[in-house]
């Protein structure tokens, strides 16, 4: 039995895997779906103003801590990839595979906001120009989404090289928004290091919502694979 820590990406909480917690729990694996500090709804404003990626992190280890988990999958999706880098690096040895799932892979002294495209940032900077603290979610999309706290996108990682230890690596790029992404560069850097493992699927950015089903089977499988395969294999 394998245990899955699903971090989401800004804005969201752990519902955001909610279409891929029950495939996984189903395979009889145990699943952790994560809503992270500054993002709960009874989280006040000073708890979301203070919130930053150390604070992220720290409720990943909190969990490790708290249910005595080692051998732990990590699976990030989009912002969320900064924090499982940062807790893995951390955990002492206790997390067996990193799944960045369209997410950000950064390298030591590198934040969300240094990795991303222009077009985010100013995304970023227009959604906290009303509090200076919290980035509203941009227009559309799901209305659980809550305003972010904007020092986790801000603060630059720091990394001691102990995450690059871990025994399974895997970066997912979905390439069904190319138009828009910030990750086609990462996905070539990647493809290069033989440390990584690289999957495509063609969906857009919220591959959990469009896609559990092909989400699910890439977390599930044993070994190197062809995520595309798996995607494919979910729409028949």
């Amino acid at each position: 039995m394998a245990t899955f820590i699903l971090v989401p990406g800004g804005w969201k909480g752990g519902w955001a895997y909610e279409a891929v917690v029950p495939l996984l729990e189903r395979a009889g694996h145990a699943v952790h779906a994560l809503t992270l500090t500054g993002l709960r709804p009874d989280d006040d404003d000073a708890t979301v103003a203070s919130a930053d990626l150390d604070t992220h992190a720290g409720d990943v280890l909190r969990l490790l801590d708290r249910a005595r988990i080692t051998g732990a999958t990590l699976v990030g999706h989009s912002y969320g990839g900064m924090v499982i880098a940062a807790a893995a690096d951390r955990a002492g040895g206790r997390i067996s595979r990193l799944v960045h799932l369209d997410a950000y892979v950064p390298r030591d002294g590198e934040s969300c906001w240094s990795s991303t495209s222009e077009g985010f940032r100013e995304v970023f900077a227009a959604g906290a120009a009303a509090t200076g603290y919290a980035v509203r979610p941009p227009d559309g999309g799901d209305p659980r989404r809550r305003p972010h706290p904007l020092a986790s996108f801000l603060q630059a990682i720091r990394l001691t090289g102990a995450v690059a230890q871990v025994p399974r690596k895997e970066f997912v790029y979905c390439s069904g928004w190319e138009d828009r992404t910030p990750f086609a560069a990462l996905r070539t850097r990647l493809q290069a290091d033989p440390g990584w493992q690289v999957h495509d699927l063609p969906t857009g950015h919220d591959a959990m919502h469009e896609a559990p089903e092909a989400v699910a089977a890439l977390l599930l499988a044993e070994g190197r694979t062809d995520a595309s395969t798996h995607s494919r294999q979910a729409h028949r």
